[in-house]
Order: structure tokens, then C-alpha cells, then sequence
């Protein structure tokens, strides 16, 4: 062969190389583009059951039923602690509150902790967060793990909220919160052009208090009658402290949140405060589910839905009633309980659409994403990733859980709780803080037979052997999250008390 043919050959195989090089890089390009966008939705104190999809007799939701019938619905999902600022922590950390700091709704979301985000940022995604950010009450500056992040101080309002966008500038943008939130979003969505996958989350204020629907929704429920449910008069075997609440900012007699102006008022004719409360409540989440309906339209426009997570869920439950009670924090159902529902690419749920029967928890929503976009887990994390539910309905799963809650001297109405569900049973016990006997009856349900809570089994000779198992349960699953003996410090209960917290931070 001459060193011209040599030449030839070599030059030859140079190009077939060079385009089997290129071909890779393509596949490599293409592989990274695959990698699933995320959109998450976050609302606030919405309820399970406020849903179309569990049933709700009166609410419809049809835009975010849709995520849970073409995709996931977790019907059995919930928080570790039902208070705004730990709860919205443990779903961006993985961990539990006492682990991530965030204790109650004025400390902030520390600034070097793990985040999904910022995993997903680091691992090569865009990431915005825009709306309600709940951590930190008087800072609305950006935060890390975030290319984009748009919020604002406190609560933020129904109508004409001041937000700080991404430390450029603070402006009252002016509309419904919900709607305003949305086109925010819209804009931030409208800049990304494909080269990178994207993680954007929305915070939205509704449906939390103080209820206000926009003018369009106001009177929807209108010819509604909402009595106050059973469980409220049936409190014969219930611990004295929800007795006591009854009257308070957190009771049903007390004000409502603003909407019983004279109180307390036990009279059958203030129940007229409870249904406008209500009606408030639900009109407020009609807007959130027209919101949802212009983002799926708007990513399927872009191309982006079939490869988009998306994923709907509330920070915390809330009371409505039950036990004589409004508002969060204790252990029962309607506080704990969460919505969560996901709508995946194709890829992830070859069967089909599915609904997760199993305790899912907020903890599990951060490795559970970073698995799905093949980002690198986060550590030393208390949850677990719900994927294999998604490919074997029998697969390992937890069969017990802790929930707990701190007395809070600001919202002085809910004692300490040391709480463990499992599929059947709940127990619950309320300890004082300094290691004396627990001051409080304790409570035992059967959530198979009674669902609603109404009959407290703690002291009926039969269940005693019940009761002794789930003390054993509740130590082993504090044990398990690093709360074994003497590693579980806790404020001194001071009781129930009957003044309104501080106006500014309702």
C-alpha cells in the first residue's frame, strides 16, 4: 500500500469515526433531554377529601383529577407534622423536623440543608420556585437551589400581592393571587428552550386562611348547606384538652378564622359563620383548579406534558369541624391527611394509570423525584422513594409511621404529640415536656371500623393488649428517626388558652 492509500484509508476511517462520535454525542444529547421536566404544585391546608377525586359531594375539581386518573392517585398520603413551615421542609429535604430545624413557621429553610431542588439544579436542571414560600417569615430574598425564585413576606393576600422577583425588584402585582402565581410561572416557562430539563415549583396560598374565592367563585356554593359534621358534639371520650378548644381561636365557637365576628357563639344558629367559612374554603380551590387546567394546556402547547412529572399535593390537612375543632397540628385524620397525586411520563407506569394504596408520606416526594430524573439521592434522609410502588403493588413498604407535633406558645390550643399510625390503628399520646407522666388521656382509634375517630378505645379493658403493642410501635418508629430515649427534647405544655394569637401572624 503507498503512503497516498495509507493516507486515504486513514483519512477514511478519521470520518467514519468522527460520525460514530457524533452519532454517540447525539444519543448522549438526546439521553439528557429525556431526562423528565418537573413541575410541582403546592397548596396550602387543603385537605384530602377537598378533592373531586375522593369524592367530595360538592367540590369539582376536574383539571386536577385529571393528574391522578391519567397518572397516580395516593389515596393514603400524609405529613409528619401538620404545621406549614416543618411540612413544606421535610418535602424539600426528605427528612423529618427535628433533623431539617424548620420546628415551627418562623424559622427558615436553612440555606446550606439538602434540597431536591437543589439536586436537581446541580445535576444539571434549570429550577424556579414561584409563590408562597412559607419559610422565613419577614425574608422574601432568594434562595439557593433556585435559578428563579419569586415570593414574597408572610402569608402574602388573596388580591394584589407585593413579591420580590428574584431580588431584582418588589412590585404589587396586581389580580388574584392564584391567577397572578400562574402567569408568573407562564413566564419563566415561556424562557426555557429545551437545551436543559427544568424543575419548577408553584407555592399557592389557597386554600389557606383567611378564605377569600375571587368574584367569579364567591357565591359557588352558595345553596350548599354545611352543617358542623358529627364528631363535633361527640367528645364525651376524648382527651379535656379538645373540650377546652372548643372556644378558642382554633374551635368551632371561636371566631373562624374571621368569620364569626362575635364570640364565642355555641348558639345552632352560628352555624351560618361555619357554612360561609366553608364555602370560602372551597371557592378558594376552584381558581387553583382552573390554574392547574391552563399549565397542563400550556405545557402540552410546548411539546413538554408527555415528558413532564407533574405533581399536585397540599403541605398539611386541616379541620373543619371535626372534633369541635378548625385548623391543623393534631394527630387526627382530616389534619394529617394530604392530597398527592402524579401525573408521570408513559415510561414511568408501562400498566397504566394506578392508585397507590400504601402510606405515603411527605418525606418520601424528594428521593422519590431525584430517582425519576436520575439525579445523584440525598443523604441521611428519613423517607423513602415510592418508585418501586409504581412497578409492584406488593412491594416493601412501611407498616408504621411517626407523627408528632411541638406546643407552640404563639397558637397556645394544641398540646405536645407523639403519635404512630399503621394501615388499622392510631395511637396517640400528648407528654407534658419534662419527662413528667403524660397530664392528657391518650387515644387508640380503629381506623378500619371507625374512620372518623369517634369512639376513643384507650381505656376499654378489651384493648389493653392494643394499646401496649402500639406503645411499643410508636418507640420503635421514634427510634427509627433518631427520637430514642432522652433524644427527644420538647416544649413545656402550658395548656390550653383562650386569647387570640398576635394579628400578625394569623
Amino acid at each position: 500500500m503507498t503512503a497516498s492509500t495509507q493516507r486515504m484509508v486513514f483519512f477514511r476511517m478519521g470520518i467514519a469515526l468522527a460520525i460514530a462520535l457524533m452519532g454517540v454525542g447525539a444519543s448522549f444529547c438526546n439521553e439528557v433531554q429525556r431526562r423528565p421536566n418537573v413541575l410541582f404544585i403546592l397548596t396550602d391546608d387543603q385537605r384530602w377529601d377537598a378533592l373531586g377525586l375522593a369524592g367530595h359531594p360538592h367540590l369539582k375539581t376536574p383539571n386536577i383529577d385529571r393528574l391522578g386518573k391519567e397518572g397516580i392517585y395516593f389515596r393514603n398520603a400524609f405529613c409528619t407534622t401538620s404545621l406549614c413551615s416543618p411540612s413544606r421542609a421535610s418535602i424539600l429535604s426528605g427528612q423529618y423536623a427535628h433533623k431539617h430545624g424548620v420546628k415551627d413557621n418562623f424559622t427558615d429553610y436553612p440555606a446550606n440543608l439538602q434540597s431536591f431542588p437543589k439536586r436537581l439544579q446541580q445535576s444539571g436542571y434549570a429550577t424556579a420556585y414561584i409563590g408562597k414560600w412559607h419559610m422565613g417569615e419577614e425574608d422574601d430574598s432568594p434562595r439557593p437551589g433556585f435559578d428563579w425564585f419569586v415570593t414574597h413576606k408572610g402569608q402574602g393576600k388573596y388580591f394584589d400581592t407585593e413579591f420580590n422577583l428574584n431580588g431584582l425588584k418588589r412590585e404589587v402585582l396586581p389580580g388574584y393571587y392564584t391567577h397572578v402565581v400562574t402567569d408568573l410561572a407562564e413566564q419563566w416557562l415561556g424562557k426555557q428552550d429545551g437545551s436543559k430539563p427544568w424543575c419548577m415549583m408553584i407555592g399557592h396560598k389557597a386554600p389557606h386562611s383567611f378564605y377569600f374565592p375571587e368574584k367569579k367563585y364567591d357565591g359557588a356554593f352558595a345553596n350548599v348547606s354545611v352543617p358542623y359534621p358529627d364528631t363535633a358534639f361527640q367528645l364525651s371520650n376524648k382527651p379535656t384538652w379538645i373540650r377546652e378548644r372548643l372556644y378558642t381561636w382554633h374551635g368551632i365557637y371561636g371566631p373562624l378564622f374571621d368569620w364569626r365576628k362575635k364570640f364565642p357563639d355555641d348558639s345552632p344558629a352560628a352555624v351560618k359563620d361555619f357554612e360561609a367559612m366553608t364555602r370560602a374554603y372551597w371557592g378558594t380551590l376552584l381558581s387553583v383548579d382552573d390554574s392547574v387546567g391552563q399549565l397542563l394546556q400550556t405545557l402540552q402547547k410546548r411539546g413538554d406534558l408527555e415528558n413532564t412529572i407533574v405533581v399536585y399535593m397540599s403541605d398539611n390537612g386541616i379541620l373543619n369541624g371535626e372534633h369541635g375543632m378548625v385548623d391543623k397540628r393534631t394527630p387526627h385524620e382530616p389534619s394529617i391527611r394530604i392530597v398527592q397525586l402524579a401525573k408521570l411520563p408513559k415510561r414511568f407506569l408501562p400498566g397504566g394509570p394506578k392508585t397507590i394504596d400504601q402510606q405515603v408520606l411527605t418525606i418520601d416526594l424528594a428521593p422519590s423525584l431525584l430517582e425519576l430524573c436520575e439525579a445523584p439521592p440525598l443523604e441521611d434522609i428519613d423517607g423513602r422513594s415510592w418508585v418501586p410502588l409504581l412497578k409492584q403493588d406488593d412491594a416493601p413498604w412501611r407498616k408504621s409511621w411517626l407523627y408528632y407535633y411541638n406546643y407552640e406558645k404563639q397558637f397556645p390550643y394544641t398540646p405536645n404529640v407523639r403519635a404512630v399510625r399503621t394501615d388499622r390503628w392510631k395511637y396517640a399520646r400528648y407528654p407534658h415536656g419534662d419527662g413528667s407522666p403524660d397530664r392528657h388521656l391518650a387515644e387508640l382509634y380503629d381506623l378500619k371500623s371507625d374512620p372518623e375517630e369517634k369512639l376513643n378505645l384507650v381505656e376499654l379493658p378489651e384493648y389493653a393488649s392494643v394499646v401496649r403493642e402500639m406503645k411499643s410501635e410508636l418507640a420503635h418508629v421514634m427510634q427509627d428517626v433518631g427520637l430514642g430515649d432522652g433524644m427527644d427534647p420538647m416544649p413545656i405544655d402550658e395548656g390550653v388558652k383562650q386569647e387570640l394569637p398576635d394579628q400578625k401572624i394569623r
